[in-house]
């Protein structure tokens, strides 16, 4: 069986589609399947894709109901024992990945994870991982599916993305799995992979819409646990942010202590708790 299916999904990105052709075909490791799933673009990617025919194991060219719909159909014709998404425009670290990184694929974990660079046109940083993925730490991130290997069967024995969502499935994936299904993970010590930060996911405008998706899985399967995300949302908040910053900062607190001070005396009284 071959152990690592990469999936590369694209749509009219093609100077995009050749950075991440280059990164997976210079890979030192080479026993992998490669697939390409295109919505149908009009700007040449599909020649490109036809010109790497020969190195590719599936692809397809058609107009898809958007990301994760072409994720899954990825999943769906993958014959890899794990998967990794290696989008349009998004590379490999180093042409020695794969090499590094299939060996300590074992049967022992389903879901491998590492780091990985966060790239714009005007910036790149370094996103590191905590090695212990806790309940709190996916109310305000989570991992990322170019750095992460997932075996193949949890799509089968849970569900696959869901194409209702623009931006959370995979989130709601990797949350639902780890934490009420409790598969065993392993953090890769391990710079994985440069991903484009200039998509839909990464948008600042989209960031209502991604914490709307977010509240609804959490509705769907963590309740119980609904308040809590809420009130975890309003401690992230750009605002309380501030007010933590300026609270390390002892002349600025004090003003600002004040300031609320006066604020509170033209307010009713807060209720007394049980």
């Amino acid at each position: 069986m071959t152990k690592i299916s990469i999936i590369t999904i694209a749509f009219n990105d093609k100077e995009g589609l050749k950075k991440t052709f280059n990164s997976v075909f210079n890979q030192t490791f080479q026993d992998f399947e490669f697939i390409v799933i295109d919505g149908g673009s009009t700007d040449g990617s599909k020649a490109l894709i036809e010109e790497n025919q020969q190195k590719i194991a599936y692809w397809v060219s058609e107009k898809d109901s958007g990301v994760f719909h072409a994720m899954n159909k990825g999943i769906r014709v993958a014959k890899g024992e794990f998967i990794i998404f290696m989008n349009s425009g998004d590379i490999f670290n180093d042409d020695a990945v794969l090499l590094d990184i299939v060996p300590e694929l074992t049967d022992r974990f389903d879901i491998y994870y590492g780091d990985n660079y966060k790239e714009s046109p005007s910036s790149k940083r370094l996103k590191t991982y905590p090695e212990k993925l806790s309940f709190s730490f996916f109310y305000t991130s989570s991992i990322n599916h170019q750095s992460t290997f997932i075996r193949k069967s949890l799509f089968d024995d849970h569900f696959y993305y869901n194409e209702q969502y623009k931006i959370a499935s995979d989130w709601e994936f990797f949350v639902y799995t780890i934490c009420h299904k409790n598969v065993p993970y392993k953090y890769l010590r391990r710079t994985i992979a440069i991903y484009d930060f200039t998509g839909i996911s990464s948008n600042p405008k989209f960031a209502a819409l991604y914490q709307e998706e977010k509240k609804d899985s959490m509705q769907r399967y963590f309740p119980a646990f609904l308040e809590d995300y809420q009130e975890v949302s309003e401690l992230n908040s750009k605002r309380f942010l501030q007010f933590q910053h300026i609270k390390k900062h002892r002349l600025a607190y004090k003003i600002l202590k004040g300031f609320i001070s006066i604020q509170l005396l033209f307010l009713p009284k807060m209720p007394k708790k049980n």
